[in-house]
């Protein structure tokens, strides 16, 4: 837990408010947000860039609520997007398009229509093929479309082998040795221009040397460039700083922006980072209520209302999230798996937590706000669940649960 989250009168609360009134009026599964936590976490990465002109673009795709993107907007914030429904969200939520960064390896001619008609930031180019279809887009249209590559190091991350994606196998990227050559060629192209370069290794790294060794990578390629006169405005360095979910010890934010400082001493280049978990991870929760508590021969069940649906992560990743009892009991503990009531053997929450509960309690899934309901999914036909955002003592829903009749009101009977 954090500051943001804690218990009061062995109730577990966020900020100003008891988690239990949150799943009484709104039902479960739901997602609840700190407002607090996301603010402080954006000011902690201004604070800690404060020295060099820089701009913190958050990684719509950890969480593309249109709350939590106009809070991130109305603290100045830009946002790094992968896709034209990021972008119509961004601005949606009142984000400028100016401040946006477009990566991604499959960028369609609309989606890149769409991006420069809105006039973003910069496109972070990932392949060859993309480069041209950009150029005769961006001339179609009559306009010089403001381009970076994102240039894969070949480092190693050190993270899950499904959110790494700076070694040199990764789908990601062009590869470092290529990197030069393409510059030279978009240097060439003529609706194209060069403005930066990016590079991002992966999510949930809980080190600083994997970023250095990047950076030191990206350093000597601007270098190269330099020497062939492509002069770069911005070194985009890509997010991944992770957060503690059970017993990781990642660097503060201030260590984090402090390690990339010192690697970057003596340039003159605006720095860009792309934060996604960090910002919002531990700013959210789920909350699930225990429908059935089921003893078994070998192993214990407590089969709750939230499901690999509403949280993807357990399942795709065999990730680990604390799972706390809104309401502390003073009983025996026991150990359960805790688990959804999707027909998937896959589908859990978490293997082996010791718990005193009772059927029809409520627990809330920690470290929830990142890849929680921007992941999550209709399979079984269920709806996706409702989000809300506290402030304070305020209590905003956010999103409001979906009804069966919306999942299939798109779809046609043929005779």
């Amino acid at each position: 837990m954090n500051e943001y989250f804690h218990y009061q009168q062995e109730q577990l609360c966020i900020e100003n408010v008891v988690l239990s009134d949150i799943a009484h009026r709104f039902g479960t599964p739901c997602y609840v947000y700190s407002r607090a936590a996301l603010t402080n976490g954006y000011r902690q990465f201004s604070e800690a860039f404060k020295a060099r002109e820089h701009l913190i673009c958050y990684a719509v795709k950890a969480n593309s609520n249109l709350a939590i993107l106009n809070v991130f907007a109305r603290l100045g914030a830009g946002f790094d997007i992968v896709s034209g429904g990021e972008l119509q969200r961004v601005l949606a939520a009142g984000g400028a398009a100016n401040k946006v960064v477009f990566s991604g390896v499959g960028k369609s001619e609309a989606e890149m229509r769409q991006a420069l008609e809105a006039g973003i930031l910069c496109f972070n180019v990932e392949s060859a093929p993309e480069l041209e279809r950009l150029n005769a887009v961006a001339g179609s249209m009559g306009k010089v479309a403001p381009i970076s590559l994102r240039v894969n190091p070949d480092v190693d991350a050190k993270t899950h082998p499904y959110i790494s994606t700076g070694l040199k196998q990764s789908k990601f990227g062009v590869a470092y040795t290529e990197a030069l050559v393409l510059y030279r060629r978009a240097a060439a192209m003529p609706h194209l221009r060069i403005t930066g370069m990016d590079c991002h290794i992966g999510s949930q790294l809980t080190e600083t040397s994997p970023f250095i060794a990047a950076a030191e990578k990206v350093l000597a390629l601007a270098e190269q460039l330099a020497a062939s006169g492509i002069k770069l405005e911005h070194l985009d360095l890509g997010g991944g700083l992770g957060i503690r979910y059970d017993d990781e010890t990642p660097p503060s934010i201030a260590e984090y922006a402090q390690a990339l400082l010192n690697a970057l001493q003596g340039r003159a280049e605006k720095i860009i980072v792309e934060p996604g978990r960090v910002l919002v991870g531990n700013a959210g929760v789920l909350l699930t209520r225990i429908e059935y508590l089921k003893h078994g021969e070998e192993k214990n069940f407590a089969i709750v209302d939230a499901a690999m649906n509403d949280l993807m992560r357990p399942a795709l990743y065999d990730a680990w999230h604390a799972i706390l009892p809104l309401q502390k009991r003073d009983a025996a503990r026991q150990q359960y798996e805790v688990v959804g009531p999707i027909c998937e053997t896959g589908d859990f929450i978490g293997h082996a937590r010791e718990m005193a509960v009772d059927q029809g309690d409520t627990l809330a899934v920690m470290s929830a706000g990142a890849y929680g309901m921007s992941m999550s999914s209709n399979y079984n036909t269920r709806p996706r669940a409702a989000e809300v955002m506290v402030d304070g003592a305020q209590i905003h829903v956010v999103r409001e649960r979906e009804k069966v009749e919306q999942l299939y009101a798109a779809e046609k009977i043929i005779c």
